[in-house]
């Protein structure tokens, strides 16, 4: 971090605006090395049961060949921990010396077998050495230290037999497993979090134990960021070793949404040089996880080179709370409003009103009526191209200055200047204008936009290292103490849809998790020709991907959620199937969030913010919750979707989808 900035509350990277990795201890697994000088290191999990060898095998090879670098493998019993000598061996037979890694949760007994067989366990505080009640407990600190003596006792068999044969160890806290003493004496907060790894990680300094990993996982990519940022602060202040984090969105789901929640997560840590080891968590086949992961770890490979970015002296983000930029509401944006998707149709010439429904709304000439799903966007980008209909109520049009100044309905529609032409207009929107400017360009637009309150700023960069350098202008603003608001403008020219995805979640997300940002507006202006139908498709992308983002970074919630697991040898049912038979039913209630996991390992806890459950509690048998409260115990599965329609309805939360 910048060396002006020295209090220790605040540094949890090494800066703010030129990318470096942080420095960790080397962890060696196996032939792989975590931390260290070497490469961020992709790894996943496997789905089969892990008493099918073969499958297992066979699975893992799958993964290995897309890119991953190591297996993890649940262990939920010891019979599972003793079959990993037969994954492995059959591995070995096949040439793969890919690194195996015990998934272990409740089971002490089970990790101390597999601590002897494979290269690293991964062991979750919360339900190591502790049951989960949901009690609340007033401890004294006398009543405390004995939980924490009782904690040694059961946890330092492992380390010892983890030190004696050179097994590496990742401590897990995930954000929905706290245990109840945590939550009693911390809350449910990134510090409990934090805390409940620094009790582990203690036991095995004391030990001189220390080829260990950590990681900060959760649900929530606001809590999830916080809780890694405020880890290695607490590691910095407590004179803790470096260790290595690997990086993960738990439950993040399949899909776009998916990849967008783990790239909102995984991506602002990367842009800030945290992160050692990345795991993707999809609810789909492993495999495709590592290309993801791949595909967010590349963007760094010659990150160190960007072009500079004026260092930042006084800091007005505090790094470890989601805190809105204080901002003056102008039309519809900043203050209490939400943040607005503005898509980009400028390469679209005499655009007709079927192709609004790219943008989510959706004309019916029969009824001359317009409807609208809930990626309906707020305003469309037309550029020099003047849309020559009436738009429907709820969208807005925006036009290169030199339109609107010729346009005759100049009161329904909104111009974007340029900075120069700001400088030198005589004529503007009454209520709302949009300045366009670059990161570079924000000494000169502070003393032009001053107080005023009829301007919106469009913020873009040509920077590689994209998203400080537009938190650096927002920095610049908020110690001017402007409260204009701000939208930010990205483009990212013939990408693949995933790149797409993965890069705006990442470089708006991450802005969006420190409270930075009014609104989303992904760029057409450097796409080369297309087809008029390739430009659809794109727009099309970018408008979802807007709201895709604002809703993984918690800032604007438009569509149901599903906080879904990864499926693994654990899980009780076909996650993949079940998930889209419930999103299929499911996907119209707005702002809803649904956590469908497959085993109780992934039960009340890791649903975190769900409004409502549905678990694997049995073969066959499903546990239905509202929040963190068993609602219905043991339904069998074929009604089960039916029954949890029944509890939405019954909680006031449901409404008939409309026909479109």
């Amino acid at each position: 971090m910048e060396s002006s900035i020295k209090s220790l509350d605040q540094i949890y990277c090494d800066s703010l605006t030129h990318y470096s990795r942080r420095k960790t201890i080397p962890v060696q697994i196996g032939d792989v090395i975590i931390g260290g000088d070497n490469h961020i290191v992709v790894q996943s999990m496997t789905t089969v049961d892990t008493m099918d060898t073969i499958g297992s095998v066979e699975q893992s090879i799958r993964m290995i060949e897309s890119g991953c670098e190591l297996i993890r493998i649940t262990a939920p019993s010891i019979k599972e921990a003793e079959n990993l000598k037969n994954i492995k061996a059959e591995l070995r037979k096949r040439g793969y010396t890919t690194p195996l890694v015990a998934d272990i949760h409740f089971t002490p007994n089970a990790a101390e077998v597999a601590a002897r067989i494979v290269e690293k366990v991964r062991v979750n505080p919360g339900n190591y050495a502790d049951k989960k009640k949901f009690e609340v407990i007033d401890y004294t600190d006398a009543s405390y230290q004995e939980e924490l003596d009782r904690i040694r006792e059961r946890f330092l068999p492992l380390v010892k037999i983890c030190k004696e044969n050179g097994t590496a160890m990742r401590i897990g806290t995930n954000h929905g497993s706290l245990s109840d003493r945590i939550m009693s004496r911390y809350g449910d907060s990134p510090l409990g979090m934090v805390e409940s790894a620094l009790e582990f990680l203690r036991i095995c300094e004391d030990e001189n134990y220390n080829q260990i990993v950590i990681s900060m996982k959760s649900s929530n990519t606001q809590v999830m960021v916080q809780a890694y940022r405020l880890l290695v602060q607490k590691l910095n202040e407590g004179g803790f070793k470096p260790y290595p984090l690997h990086l993960g969105v738990t439950e993040a789901g399949e899909a776009e949404d998916g990849r967008i929640k783990s790239a909102v997560g995984i991506g602002t840590l990367l842009e800030d040089g945290l992160g050692d080891t990345v795991r993707v968590s999809l609810t789909e086949d492993p495999e495709f996880e590592a290309p993801v992961a791949k595909a967010l770890i590349d963007r760094y490979a010659h990150r160190a080179h960007h072009d500079p970015i004026r260092p930042i002296t006084q800091y007005p983000i505090h790094p470890f709370d989601h805190a809105k930029r204080e901002t003056k509401e102008v039309y519809n944006f900043g203050d209490h409003n939400v943040p607005r998707v503005i898509t980009d149709i400028s390469k679209i010439s005499e655009i007709t009103p079927k192709e609004m429904k790219q943008v989510g709304h959706f004309y019916l000439p029969e009824l001359d009526k317009w409807k609208m799903n809930d990626q309906g966007c707020d305003f469309v980008y037309s550029g020099k191209n003047a849309i020559p209909f009436m738009l429907p109520n709820g969208m807005k049009e925006i036009q290169d200055l030199e339109i609107w100044n010729q346009s005759k309905d100049r009161g329904n529609k909104f111009p974007l200047f340029t900075l120069a032409e700001f400088e030198n207009s005589k004529a503007f929107h009454p209520e709302l204008n949009f300045l366009e400017i670059a990161d570079t360009q924000i000494k000169e637009a502070i003393p032009l936009v001053g107080n005023r309150t009829d301007t919106v700023l469009i913020l873009k960069t040509s920077n590689s290292h994209s998203m400080p350098a537009l938190r650096r202008a927002m920095v610049s603003l908020m110690n001017a103490d402007l409260k204009i608001p701000v939208v930010i403008k990205v483009s990212y020219p013939d990408q693949t849809a995933d790149e797409t995805m993965l890069y705006a979640a990442t470089d708006v997300g991450g802005l969006l998790i420190d409270g930075l940002g009014d609104g989303i507006f992904i760029s057409l202006e450097k796409e080369k020709s297309h087809t008029r139908e390739e430009f659809l498709d794109q727009i099309k992308l970018h408008n979802a991907t807007g709201f895709g983002v604002l809703q993984a970074a918690r800032t604007r919630m438009s569509k149901t959620e599903y906080i879904s697991c990864p499926s693994c040898g654990r899980t009780l049912f076909d996650l993949q199937e079940t998930t889209a038979m419930i999103r299929k039913r499911t996907d119209h209630l707005k702002g809803v969030k649904i956590g469908i996991m497959g085993c109780i390992v992934n039960g009340p806890g890791e649903m975190a913010d769900a409004d409502f459950g549905y678990v694997g509690s049995g073969k066959g048998k499903i546990t239905l919750y509202k929040g963190k409260e068993v609602v219905k115990r043991s339904v069998p599965s074929e009604r089960a979707v039916d029954e949890l329609i029944n509890i939405i309805k019954e909680d006031g939360m449901w409404n008939e989808p409309e026909e479109m």
